[in-house]
């Protein structure tokens, strides 16, 4: 059993953070991959666990159109039109008067193997409508063997932006999937990081994206480096992307 709990940045609200945690299926806390120097979701807990309370001290995303922050949540499940089965899990939710921002953080997983490759007869059961045909079209090229990544979850995108698909017209709100990933230039032990391997990784986001467009829900990929870049230059923020910045890294 556990008995240290995580040291959170400051001004992270511990409770609610765990709290978080602990409705969510990763077991994160508890397995001890919270406290891995790789870990993504200490990353994305730190970061935008910040902002749990206070989402108006959330700028929009770099580059995504969402609108300012009425409400930021971490661990948020976004549920499929069914009952049963596993359900999608976003590392952020971010919501605002016209949109519901749903983010996937990746840090060191690009770079390791195994990546899901398949999908369950549920997805070919549903008609997700006209508006998620770029999506259809990807899960049907990824489940047939036709695409092929080997640094981007594909398949675990294309299972968020239905997810995040079905609960924002729920809420009737416009769904942005936002793909938050970084270029680590070495891994926790010094060794470096493949270069192949991470521009291999930006090409594989560009075709997805390229893909993507034009879907209802719209895929924003996004660098780590540019979202602690604007926060960086905003006064009240500032000593919190350097605190992430000196407890993370260059992300």
């Amino acid at each position: 059993m556990r008995s240290v709990l995580p040291d959170f940045l400051p001004d992270v609200p511990a409770d609610a953070v765990l709290a978080a945690l602990a409705r969510s299926p990763g077991n994160e806390v508890a397995s001890g991959k919270f406290d891995s120097p790789e870990s993504s979701s200490a990353l994305a807990v730190n970061a935008f666990g910040w902002f749990l309370g206070r989402p108006a001290l959330l700028p929009p995303l770099p580059g995504v159109p969402m609108g300012q922050p009425l409400a930021v949540e971490i661990e948020a499940e976004m549920r499929f039109p069914w009952s049963g089965g596993r359900h999608p899990w976003l590392d952020v939710a971010v919501s605002t008067a016209t949109t519901l921002v749903g983010v996937e953080a990746k840090r060191y997983e690009p770079f390791r193997p195994g990546k899901a490759v398949a999908f369950s007869e549920a997805y070919d059961s549903r008609d997700w409508g006209p508006g998620m045909a770029p999506y259809d079209a990807l899960r049907a090229e990824l489940g047939e063997g036709r695409l092929r990544f080997r640094h981007l979850d594909g398949v675990q995108l294309v299972k968020h932006a239905y997810g995040l698909r079905n609960q924002a017209r729920k809420w009737g709100l416009g769904a942005v999937l936002v793909y938050l990933h970084a270029a680590p230039a070495a891994w926790a032990n010094g060794k470096p990081v493949d270069a192949g391997a991470i521009a291999a990784h930006a090409a594989e986001v560009a075709a997805f994206a390229g893909r993507a467009k034009g879907a209802d829900v719209v895929f924003a990929p996004l660098r780590w480096a540019d979202v602690l870049a604007q926060w960086a230059g905003v006064p009240a923020l500032a000593a919190h992307a350097a605190a992430v910045r000196a407890r993370f890294g260059v992300v």
